[in-house]
């Protein structure tokens, strides 16, 4: 029984299982035909590749990478690359997908694509990631660029690394070529706006579903789990919009003022300290206590199976704002929407870094470069019209946001690939 309990739970966390059991539910609700669910279930493109790089002590290692075009009916691939010790093949094929109902929730002529790397960054030094960075970019050399897939940042890579794609691609081609990646330095053709991306996005749908139960923000409390870019970007804005940020969680603990945290006087404890935990005027919890606290809005907003079947039953939040990718499994859905907690799901939450990247590579292949006003504001008229569809598409079909969410992005991914044909 023990045995069997545990094969069930390994199933529900493995993300690439998770997304076709959302895409099996939106398929047969829009009665999409065997042959298009075929196409759209399928990656177009795997490729794995064998990373000789010599360390800093002189030894060779040989890393593995992985770069999956989901993708590419509605436009060029779009998508991150992580490295990680525990990247895998079916987490980087669930979130190639994802990216694919990402970008088409919120109408961008971007597919879906994504990459990563097995190595850990912590033990690493830079000049080492440099080395990683350049060589797994000349692996897979054929098969980015700015009209074909266009990589950006993900977890443990940063417009550093980006930088040093776009130089490595750029040497090869024999001429610059800014707009083969997003989330690059200023500098070198980045957007203004696009650190603030995901978590002003985040922002932008909580605001929405505030609007929608008739609850002032300045009445919300907030948790977030997740302290990284996404969270503490989110808790920053969130902050500053007037909403009540009550705890903050992350991998050593918690900490939790019912009254507010101070967003950036908690950064700057945890850049000395290393930590954000002993925050003064702050109480320390475990994770799971501060996960459990009562809210009108949970944002989770680190990694994939936060809210699994395990722990769904004692969330006691209003609404879910999925900042990370694949934070609630498959079975936590039904769980949540059996207790009318409102979900933003993931491939709507958390799009606002797609769409500022989009804007990027828009801006870096006109070579015109917008303020950071006209960002927000095109980013805010994008999320709060793709919030509203998702919505509309739930109460028109019966269904909770994600499987609306899903349904609106197949439809449109549908669409084009049977407006394009079949080249034979």
């Amino acid at each position: 029984m023990i045995v069997a309990e545990s094969a069930d739970l390994e199933k529900e966390l493995n993300p690439w299982l998770a997304a076709e059991i959302r895409f099996d539910e939106a398929a047969m609700r829009l009665g999409l035909d065997d042959g298009t669910c075929k196409i759209l279930r399928s990656p177009a493109r795997e490729l794995t590749v064998h990373i000789p790089v010599m360390l800093d002590d002189g030894r060779l290692e040989v890393f593995t990478g992985y770069r999956v075009m989901h993708s590419i009916a509605r436009g060029p691939g779009k998508g991150g690359i992580r490295f990680a010790p525990d990247v895998t093949l079916d987490e980087v094929r669930a979130l190639a997908a994802w990216m694919t109902w990402k970008c088409a929730v919120v109408n961008i002529p971007f597919g879906g694509a994504k990459g990563g790397v097995i190595c850990d960054p912590a033990v690493l030094s830079d000049t080492e990631l440099e080395r990683i960075t350049r060589r797994y970019t000349a692996e897979i050399l054929e098969f980015i660029g700015p009209m074909s897939d266009v990589p950006a940042p993900d977890m443990n890579t940063n417009a550093q690394t980006m930088a040093w794609i776009m130089d490595t691609y750029s040497m090869h081609m024999r001429h610059t070529e800014t707009a083969v990646v997003t989330g690059k330095p200023l500098d070198l053709g980045g957007s203004r706006g696009r650190a603030e991306a995901t978590g002003r996005g985040c922002l932008i749908v909580t605001l929405e579903a505030l609007r929608r139960f008739g609850i002032d923000p300045r009445h919300a409390s907030v948790v977030i789990q997740g302290f990284g870019n996404v969270g503490a970007m989110s808790a920053k804005l969130m902050s500053r919009a007037g909403l009540r940020v009550i705890s903050i969680i992350e991998v050593d603990g918690a900490v939790y003022n019912p009254a507010g945290l101070d967003i950036e006087a908690l950064r700057s404890h945890r850049e000395e300290t290393g930590s954000i935990l002993d925050f003064p005027g702050a109480e320390n919890l475990e994770r799971d206590e501060a996960l459990y606290l009562e809210c009108q809005v949970l944002v989770p907003a680190a990694r994939e199976n936060v809210i699994t079947s395990q722990n769904a039953g004692k969330i006691r939040a209003q609404i879910v704002c999925e900042g990370a990718n694949g934070p609630t499994t498959a079975i936590a859905d039904s769980i949540l929407a059996d207790r009318n907690i409102f979900v933003i799901p993931d491939i709507l939450a958390n799009a606002g870094g797609v769409t500022v990247s989009y804007f990027e590579w828009v801006q870096d292949r006109q070579g015109f470069f917008w303020n950071e006003q006209l960002v927000n504001g095109r980013l805010e008229e994008i999320m709060v019209n793709s919030f509203r569809d998702v919505v509309a598409y739930a109460d028109a079909h019966k269904v909770n946001n994600r499987i609306a969410a899903y349904m609106l992005a197949l439809h449109r991914v549908a669409f084009a690939v049977k407006l394009r044909g079949i080249y034979a």
